[in-house]
């Protein structure tokens, strides 16, 4: 099942737990960031506030399968913070416009899994989008990543050239969502209308998607 948690949100401790120590195993562990670790265990960094978002997918028993990270960005967030260089104008900022961050598939799934893990979570993401009047998502990505976004099939475009930070190369990236994002994402292989929450969905898209 798909847990959104917010400020305005139930407390799901268990659920966030199982994030942070995901993004641990895979963002420290697996290619070795370096970021905050709390207690060994947990990768949380600034961002992960009072303010933050997070989208997490998790199985019948409550284990983490996949999750992302929303910030606002009329707030402090990472690409306009910590990577404005990425952009060639002026980074994207608004109250339609949320940053997607630490997009992250659970380490223990095997190749099948972690598709239809990552399918259903791109597919909430157009989903939360959708009901949350957030017409645009921006990002940072490693080249090969940003590559495999635009496969997903929505509306996927960088935002400047890609330069090498910390030897790596990265991408500033815009996802534009409307209406017509779950049909192309459906055309892509991408959609998941069973675990994306198709009836928060505006009634185009739910045509669109039938």
């Amino acid at each position: 099942m798909i847990h959104t948690i917010d400020r305005a949100s139930e407390a799901e401790g268990a659920v966030l737990r199982a994030m942070f120590e995901a993004r641990k195993r895979v963002f420290v562990d697996l290619l070795k960031w370096d970021v905050p670790v709390l207690g060994g265990a947990w990768e949380l960094d600034q961002f992960d506030d009072n303010e933050a978002a997070y989208l997490v997918l998790s199985d019948g028993n409550g284990a983490h399968l996949a999750s992302a990270r929303l910030l606002q960005t009329t707030r402090a967030h990472i690409l306009g913070n910590l990577f404005p260089e990425l952009v060639d104008d002026d980074v994207p900022r608004g109250p339609q416009i949320r940053e997607i961050t630490r997009f992250c598939l659970d380490r223990s799934l095997h190749a099948a899994d972690r598709r239809r893990a990552r399918d259903r979570l791109v597919s909430a993401l157009a989903t939360h989008a959708l009901a949350h009047g957030i017409e645009r998502y921006t990002g940072v990505a490693e080249i090969g990543w940003f590559q495999q976004i635009q496969t997903f099939g929505w509306r996927c475009a960088p935002l400047g050239k890609p330069r090498i930070v910390g030897g790596v190369m990265l991408t500033a990236l815009t996802i534009e969502i409307d209406d017509d994002t779950p049909a192309l994402l459906a055309a892509s292989g991408t959609w998941s209308a069973s675990h994306a929450g198709s009836a928060s969905l505006p009634a185009r898209a739910k045509e669109l998607t039938s």
